[in-house]
């Protein structure tokens, strides 16, 4: 990719302070956009600023199930939005079904779902009024099976695959584009610890069995930054699985 296509562009990427998010966001800036750099963790964002010292990058420090925290985002971008990279997520413990509590429910959909949600509904009136733009959510290879995480993990994730979907069909003819990258194992700092007997049983016997190699996350920056690039520009509604081979399985 040039090093010049995101020049004079603005993209909001959240859990941009580790991991995944923290790769797009670095790899973003090297390419010449500003960058509104969302995470949880104030102390991830300076520990990023101090790494990345530019003019172009903006953080905001916040919970994204809140209002106020999708409010700030979008304000940051300073009335010009040109991409959106939904990257946050959060585990549940591998609970099955039986066993998911609803605090664990509520706060995985709240985290993976509905956030994405409300900051693409606040983004779209930025990115329509540009004549369009790209958005990107990264879901996972439990989009795809019900065999890689626990319930709520695998409903939001699969849901989160329904929503993008559903934003390509809508506002894809006013220049919005919306696809998914579904990662399979990253080395990231998500929590996997499992909550659950029966599901640890019965995952890590099939993820043990494929024996899939763990990528980087700048593995995972370099799909989502090409989704958001012009180079992807008929590329609309896609889930794209970057997960060592695992969907071929």
């Amino acid at each position: 990719m040039s090093t010049e296509q995101f020049t004079g562009r603005t993209v909001v990427v959240t859990g941009a302070g580790s991991g995944i998010g923290r790769a797009t966001a670095v790899r973003l800036v090297a390419e010449g956009a500003t960058v509104v750099a969302a995470d949880i963790d104030p102390d991830r964002l300076a520990v990023l600023v101090a790494e990345v010292p530019s003019p172009r990058l903006r953080t905001i420090a916040g919970d994204l199930a809140s209002a106020e925290t999708i409010q700030a985002i979008v304000e940051a971008a300073d009335g010009r939005l040109d991409g959106l990279a939904n990257i946050a997520g959060i585990m549940d413990g591998f609970l099955p079904a039986g066993e998911v509590d609803d605090a664990t429910w509520d706060r995985v959909l709240a985290v993976n779902l509905t956030a994405p949600l409300r900051l693409v509904r606040a983004a779209l009136p930025l990115l329509l009024a540009d004549g369009g733009g790209a958005i990107v959510n990264v879901a996972s290879e439990a989009a795809l099976r019900g065999s890689a995480a626990g319930a709520a993990y695998t409903a939001s994730k699969h849901a989160v695959v329904g929503l993008t979907r559903s934003i390509a069909f809508t506002y894809g003819p006013q220049g919005v584009r919306a696809n998914v990258v579904a990662p399979g194992p990253v080395a990231t700092g998500i929590e996997g610890t499992s909550r659950s007997e029966l599901g640890a049983q019965r995952i890590f016997s099939v993820l043990g069995a494929l024996d899939l190699q763990v990528a980087q996350p700048e593995q995972l920056a370099a799909a989502i930054v090409w989704l958001l690039s012009a180079e992807s520009s008929n590329v609309n509604g896609v889930v794209l699985p970057s997960d060592s081979g695992w969907s071929a399985v």
